[in-house]
């Protein structure tokens, strides 16, 4: 089960083009969702002349179902072809895969709802990052905030 992306698989070349994304999990059996952030790398280490030096590695996002325990344990008691992986953002920083998964979780109001997985929500997110937030997810979002309000 591949994540999807404006209605078709998400393609490797267009993800390494990104920090990280914004995601909803649809639990299609119990009419559940999830919304979460994933970042395309992680970081880690490797010797360079004698030297631990920082690098960026590839994280597990293609298998990825998500941090939260109930969801987990749902798509291991359903299988992964009840559970539909969309993927609502593609970010260039970490900042705007903060913001954007909790501006997602705001609209959906997912703290205050039995039909959604979430049950907490952390954030840490910079303004400095946000004010350069590209003009297709400034309109994705203004155009949102229209329909739900």
């Amino acid at each position: 089960m591949s994540w999807t992306w404006n209605g078709g698989p998400l393609l490797e070349e267009v993800a390494e083009k990104y920090y990280g994304f914004v995601y909803c999990i649809h639990n299609l059996k119990e009419n559940k969702r999830y919304i979460g952030k994933k970042f395309f790398t992680k970081a880690g280490y490797r010797q360079v002349k004698g030297k631990r030096k920082k690098i960026r590695k590839p994280s597990d996002w293609p298998t990825y179902w998500g941090s939260n325990d109930k969801l987990i344990a749902d798509v291991k008691r359903l299988g992964e072809e009840n559970f539909i992986r969309e993927i609502l953002h593609l970010c260039t920083n970490r900042s705007d895969c903060a913001y954007l998964e909790l501006k997602e979780q705001m609209i959906a109001k997912a703290l205050e709802r039995d039909d959604y997985y979430n049950d907490w929500i952390m954030v840490k997110v910079s303004g400095k990052n946000l004010r350069f937030l590209s003009e297709r997810q400034q309109s994705y979002i203004s155009q949102k905030n229209k329909n739900s309000g």
